[in-house]
Formats: structure tokens, sequence, C-alpha cells
């Protein structure tokens, strides 16, 4: 078994961090974060369209990549690694799931140019745990509330998922602004009677949220990666009772848990990734461990670079507190880690 990238994904790796260091530093982040009411740049989006990131998973007919889930854990690894703002990868699997669906060529080659942006409405409920009624479609409208739509205020469209299928809905301008604590992951309620058109079964989604599973989990990867960078710089310049804090064994090994716990992630994201590329049976288990170990090691490992370094850990100057959020923001998004846990549970046949 190799457990190395191809030279192909390995380019892909470098150019992709090349490009993000660039285009995307973190000032450019908070600049965003700070200036736009919506947490989108539209001079951004139009970057990913020219290095062909919105059509990574899509056919070449309509201007796709036609590359797999191991490209995409590659590329979503490096973008947490300057925690970027806006919905990539809700764009990414909405697209995907139009492409399965077929007969979307026309709205596909938009996507994939930029020029338009649709993304998944699937949350009916305005808090974990609470029942709703769910959003129908019936008689060519569909009828419902839908929370928590990733950068819906942006979208030109909406994928809604309904309890009768999967329908294409031109985005309503009725929309509510929810407070997020990651501001560069906003989200909006959107309460639905408009007309529809039908895409497909409900089944379509399965691929496509092992998929998004894989992808935050790769994100949460690269936030942790960065995370300890930014840590272990700190810990070897500051100094306490004449000596670097890195040099007291009590941080040392904090800091031996966290990237334990990182490369653990590591191994579990491209498993899951390259179960998603060859469909094992294994697949759905696999999704699910991932989004489930790196959404609890992306918690812990910049909570504990917080308390490293001290007072200043969670202050706005230090980039540190990004990190975090979109750690917390990830850990709850493509299934939580309570429900990754009983996904894994049950593919496992417990």
């Amino acid at each position: 078994m190799r457990f190395e990238l191809s030279e192909d994904q390995a380019l892909l790796r470098s150019s992709t961090r090349d490009f993000c260091q660039r285009e995307l530093p973190i000032d450019k982040t908070r600049v965003v974060m700070e200036q736009s009411k919506d947490g989108y740049e539209p001079g951004m989006w139009r970057s990913f369209a020219d290095m062909g990131y919105l059509g990574l998973l899509l056919p070449e007919s309509v201007g796709g990549q036609v590359l797999g889930a191991i490209e995409l854990a590659v590329v979503m690894e490096e973008m947490g690694r300057v925690c970027v703002p806006g919905p990539y990868l809700d764009a990414v699997l909405a697209a995907s799931v139009l492409a399965t669906a077929g007969g979307h060529e026309q709205l596909l080659a938009e996507i994939v140019s930029g020029r338009k942006l649709v993304v998944l409405a699937r949350d009916d409920s305005p808090y974990r745990g609470n029942r709703a009624e769910p959003t129908r479609f019936s008689d060519g409208r569909v009828r419902g509330t839908k929370y928590f739509v990733p950068f819906g205020a942006r979208a030109d469209a909406l994928l809604v998922v309904t309890s009768d299928g999967l329908v294409l809905v031109d985005a309503p301008g009725n929309m509510t602004a929810l407070e997020t604590m990651d501001q560069g992951q906003r989200f909006v309620a959107v309460a639905l009677d408009h007309p529809a058109t039908f895409v497909g079964p409900l089944s379509l989604l399965e691929r496509i949220d092992q998929i998004g599973a894989v992808g935050a989990a790769a994100m949460l990867l690269g936030v942790m990666d960065r995370t300890l960078e930014i840590t272990l710089d700190y810990v070897r310049t500051r100094e306490a009772f004449g000596r670097p804090i890195g040099a007291f064994q009590v941080l040392q090994h904090r800091m031996a848990d966290m990237l334990l716990r990182a490369e653990s992630s590591r191994s579990a994201v491209y498993r899951g990734a390259w179960c998603c590329d060859t469909r094992v049976v294994e697949t759905a288990l696999a999704c699910a461990s991932a989004k489930a170990y790196a959404g609890d090691a992306a918690r812990y490992v910049c909570g504990q670079a917080i308390q490293l370094h001290g007072g200043i850990g969670f202050t706005w100057e230090l980039d540190l507190h990004f990190f975090f959020k979109r750690a917390k923001t990830l850990e709850q998004r493509y299934g939580a880690t309570e429900a990754q846990l009983e996904n894994a549970l049950a593919a496992a046949g417990y």
C-alpha cells in the first residue's frame, strides 16, 4: 500500500499552498471578515475559478477537472491552513450533486467559471435537537424554512433538501442573517414558498455526505497544522525563568499530544478520501471516523494552543482565534461529532 501522494497530487498540494499564501494570507482574511457584511469576496471567488478549484469534482464536459476526494482533501487542507473565508466546500458539493443528477450542464459551466454560486440548504431546525416541520415539495413549489444556509445571501440558487427529494430554487430575497462565531463562515435562514425544479431523490446525498465529511475533516487538518506551527514558534521564543518555555518538559508533552492528534487525523482523513475514490465497503465507516476524530482533535489542538499562549492567546491581534473558531464551526458541520460517531457505529454493525 502506498501512503504518499502521487506526483500529480503532490504538485496540486504545492500549487495550492503557493496560491493560498499569495492570494489568501491571513491579513486578507481579516479584511474580508471585518469589512464584508457577508464574508464573501468576489475577487477571491474568481481566483478559485481561474485555478480550476470550482470544478474539481466535475466532468470535463462542463469545464471540470475530473478529480476525486483525495485531491479535494489536498485542497481543503491547504485552505484550512489560511482559514479561507467563503463557501468553497459547499459550492463544490452542490455542484457534484447536480452533476450526478444530470441535466444541468449550463448551470454547472457557470458554476465552474465562477459566474454562479449554488449551495446546499438542508437544515430544517433552528437548533440541533429541535424538531420542526420538514420542508416539502409539491405542485412545483418548495415550502418551508431552511436554517444555517451557508452564504445564502450570496447564492444565485439553492439546492434544497426536502422530504420529497432535492429541488433547485432561485435564491429568494427573504433571508435572515444568523450570528456566527466564525466570521469567515456566514449563514442565513431562508423562508421558502417558491417555484422549484426537481433534481433527484435524497439518495443522491449519500456519497456527497461522505465526501463532505472528508473535505471538512481535511480543512480541520489544515487548521491543526497551522495552529501547531504558530504555537511551536511561540514556545521557542517566549522566555520564562531565563529560557524558552518550550524547554519545559510539561509543555513539550502537551505539544507532543497535539501533534499526535493532528497526525492521527491525517491518517483518518486520507484513508476516508481513498475509500471515497475506490468506493470500498468500508467507505461509510472511514468517512464518519475521519470527521468525528478530526473534529474532536482540532478542538483540542486549538484549545491547547490558546492556553500555551497564555493571556494573549485569544486576543484579536493574534491569528489563533481564527483557527479556534473555524475548528468549532466545522466540528458541527457536515455531520457533527456525535452524529458521525453514531454513523461510524452503525457502519461497523453495532
